[in-house]
Order: C-alpha cells, then sequence, then structure tokens
C-alpha cells in the first residue's frame, strides 16, 4: 500500500480552516479577538504602570500572585456556569465585567490618589488589583466556553486543527495590540498608556456587544448543576487518565514561567533599559523607549507565533499531540535564563523573543489534549477542574519570583524559574500520554 502523503501545511491554513468553521465558532473568535486585543494591549504592560503608580517588585510579584489566583478559580467555576446556562449568556456576562475592569485601570491612572484610612493607606497601585479581578473575567471564567464551544463543533481527530483556527485569530489581537501600544507610547510610557486603557474599556464593550447578538445558542450543550465542594472533588478525580501526566508536566512548566512572566517588561525596561533607534523611509530616525521596544518585542513573538501555529497543529494529526506539545513546554523552560543572560542589544532580544514564539506552537495541541478526551456536555467542566488544580499550584509562583528578584537578584529568579520548568518538560517526556483521536495518522 502506497504510503500517505502529508499535505504541506501553510501559515494561513488556520484562517481558511477559520472561514469553514461553524457560526458559534466564528463569533466566538470575534470575540476572542476584541478581548484579547484589549487584555494584551494592557496586561503585559501592567507591571510597568504598577511601578508608575509607586508599586516595588514585591508588589508586582503580587500583581501576578492575584492573577495566578484569579486563574485558579475563575475557569472551573467559569465551566460550571458554561455548561449550565449555555456560552451566550455566560460570556456576556464575563466581558462585561472585563469591560468594567479595563475601565478601573482607566481611572486609576487618570485619578491617582492615595487614601489614607488610619490604619490602612490605600496607594493608587491598589485599584490595579481590584480592576484585575474583573479584566480577567472573559478570559478566566470564558476557558471553558470557550474549549466547550470548538470541541462541539469539531470532530475528535481535528481538534488541534479547530484550535489552530481560533487561537490564530485571537492571536493576531496579540501581534496587533503590543505594536499599537508601542506607537502611543514611543516616548514614554505615560501618558501614552491612558490612551491603551481608553481602548480597551471600547474594544471589550464592542466585544461584549457582538458575541451576544451574534452568537447562535443553539447547538450549546448543558450539563448538571453544580452541587457544591463535593462536586469539584469528584470532577478532580474524574479527570480522564491521559490528562494527569499532562497535568503534572504542564504544572511545573507554568509555576516556572509564573515566577517571572510580570517581570519580563521590567528586564526590558529597568534590567537593561534598552530602547531601539530605527531608521524608517519617508519618517526618519525613531527613538522607542524601553517599553515601546517591549512591544515590539511582543510583536516579534507573536508573528512567530502565527507562522507556526497552524502549520503544527496539522502536523500533529501525524506525529500525534505528545511531541507538538512537548516543544511548547521546552520552549517555556528555557526562555527564561536565556532571557535574563542576553547580550543587552536590540537584534539579540528580537531573535531571543521570535524563538520564544515558537511556545504557541503547542497550544493548540496542548488544548485539543485536554478537552479531547471529555464526553459531550462536560467540556466546560473538565476544562474548568484542569486549570482549577494546575493554576490552584501555581498561585504563589509570582510572589515567589518577585521575592526572590527584590531580596536577592533577578537572575536567580529566573535561573530558578528555568529548573523548575525543565522538570515538566522531562516528566511529560517520560510519562506524558498521547490522545487516542491523534494515536493514528490522520488524512489530509
Amino acid at each position: 500500500m502506497a504510503q500517505e502523503q502529508v499535505e504541506a501545511p501553510g501559515p494561513f491554513d488556520a484562517f481558511r480552516q477559520f472561514f469553514s468553521l461553524k457560526r458559534d465558532v466564528l463569533v466566538l473568535s470575534l470575540a476572542m479577538f476584541a478581548f484579547s486585543l484589549g487584555f494584551q494591549m494592557t496586561t503585559r504592560f501592567l507591571p510597568d504602570y504598577l511601578v508608575f503608580l509607586g508599586a516595588t517588585a514585591i508588589i508586582v510579584g503580587l500583581f501576578g500572585t492575584l492573577g495566578n489566583i484569579i486563574g485558579a478559580i475563575y475557569p472551573y467555576y467559569g465551566g460550571v456556569v458554561s455548561d449550565r446556562v449555555g456560552s451566550r449568556y455566560a460570556l456576556t456576562v464575563f466581558g462585561l465585567l472585563s469591560t468594567i475592569g479595563f475601565g478601573i485601570w482607566l481611572v486609576a491612572g487618570l485619578f491617582p490618589m492615595t487614601i489614607d484610612l488610619g490604619a490602612i493607606v490605600l496607594e493608587p497601585w491598589v485599584w490595579i488589583f481590584v480592576g484585575l479581578l474583573l479584566a480577567q473575567c472573559w478570559k478566566s471564567f470564558g476557558i471553558g466556553g470557550h474549549y466547550a464551544i470548538v470541541k462541539q463543533s469539531v470532530e475528535p481527530g481535528r481538534l488541534a486543527r479547530g484550535f489552530a483556527s481560533t487561537e490564530t485569530f485571537r492571536r493576531s489581537a496579540f501581534l496587533i495590540a503590543p505594536l499599537l501600544v508601542a506607537v502611543l507610547v514611543a516616548d514614554a510610557l505615560m501618558p501614552g498608556f491612558l490612551w491603551v486603557l481608553a481602548i480597551a474599556l471600547v474594544v471589550g464593550a464592542l466585544g461584549t456587544i457582538v458575541q451576544h447578538v451574534l452568537y447562535d445558542p443553539s447547538s450549546d450543550t448543558i450539563g448538571k448543576s453544580f452541587e457544591g465542594a463535593g462536586q469539584v472533588i469528584a470532577d478532580l478525580r474524574a479527570l480522564p487518565a491521559p490528562l494527569k501526566p499532562l497535568l503534572v508536566a504542564d504544572t511545573f512548566v507554568r509555576f516556572a514561567n509564573g515566577m517571572v512572566y510580570v517581570f519580563f517588561i521590567l528586564v526590558i525596561t529597568q534590567v537593561m533599559d534598552i530602547g531601539l533607534t530605527v531608521t524608517v523611509p519617508a519618517f526618519g530616525t525613531i527613538d522607542l523607549s524601553p517599553a515601546a521596544f517591549f512591544g515590539v518585542l511582543l510583536g516579534v513573538e507573536m508573528l512567530v507565533a502565527l507562522l507556526t501555529m497552524a502549520p503544527t497543529a496539522k502536523l500533529a494529526e501525524y506525529t500525534g499531540l505528545k511531541p507538538v506539545v512537548g516543544l511548547g513546554f521546552l520552549v517555556y523552560a528555557i526562555f527564561p535564563i536565556l532571557l535574563i543572560f542576553a547580550p543587552e542589544q536590540p537584534l539579540v532580544l528580537v531573535a531571543l523573543f521570535a524563538f520564544s514564539g515558537l511556545r504557541f506552537a503547542g497550544l493548540p495541541a496542548h488544548k485539543a489534549l485536554v478537552v479531547g478526551p471529555a464526553e459531550a456536555g462536560a467540556s466546560g467542566r473538565v476544562t474548568g477542574s484542569y486549570y482549577l488544580l494546575r493554576n490552584t499550584i501555581v498561585i504563589p509562583s509570582a510572589a515567589i519570583g518577585g521575592l526572590l528578584w527584590d531580596v536577592i537578584s533577578p537572575e536567580l529568579a529566573f535561573t530558578v524559574a528555568s529548573a523548575i520548568g525543565l522538570i515538566g518538560v522531562v516528566y511529560f517526556v517520560i510519562f506524558g500520554q498521547e490522545f487516542e483521536a491523534y494515536g493514528r495518522s490522520q488524512p489530509a
């Protein structure tokens, strides 16, 4: 029998696949684009915004830890709500709350006030913490709805490709967002970042309206109602077998990333304090501030991600999900140590962030491996249980990273992070399991 030829995938396959998906996936992706644009324009730059408002490195680490707490708690209950009331209404509420969060961040910068309550003094950066509780709602609560919608719309052997379609469209916003920020903060973070927050507020409101009006809930699967804390334990115990080694490895890798993620911008703006000078025809010489240069680096990272996600997801149908997920884990693990010890040269940093973009190549396969084994009507719950356990363990990571950064050195914080991440990579290589639907070659 002649050996089946693998069709060479291209970087734009995900967009062609995207426009062939069902309407609910298209609408979801439009909302994902809007909220990803708003969230990516803001959160990657918030650590520098916090420092501007008077926060220390330890406070920045605690901010990252709050994000980890939200990431641990919100997805599970978001999955429960999504399974119970349907994705349309769940995502609409989550979108509205996120939009309000963007507004709080904007007001905190427009009217920075220190409030003296006697025993407690509320610094201006406190409101960034308050805003995060709301702004992360769509991103974290909506995970269950996102996974459930894609699963019910794509056949099992094409899950990675389905996730690549929505993920590629979503991460197009991740490419646009930091470049837009780079333009607005070209000279310095403030006051341009206030315009960034205003734009995030507008796109959040538009995304909420679009998803509520256009989304067709007729295909939603409704699961059972929530039955209390005992159900959380039961759902965790009932996680499909292929998820358990993935969960262990993923937890190590994400703990490592969580230790340093919020400090990436501070490496560029404070440790290296490096900007970028470029000469553009018809515009002349442009000097970018360190914060703007960080936006350019994020744009380079996401461009590589967009060019590699779809081809990698399609190839996973032939190689299996495990090698692709393992590649993403490896890049996650070694990036921190490469960054902190990188030469302070713009081109080196551009190349390094381009390499970092490869970690996103494994995301569609990772999502397929998470939701693939779940039963119909329980996709949101399985997804939420997975992220509840993983993100609960990851909660203290940013605070630990901030403590190491502030008390000892940034170099130690990033080195320890990479060491922890590599433990997860090795564990996954040894114990990671394949999703059965990908255990055989799929037709092109």
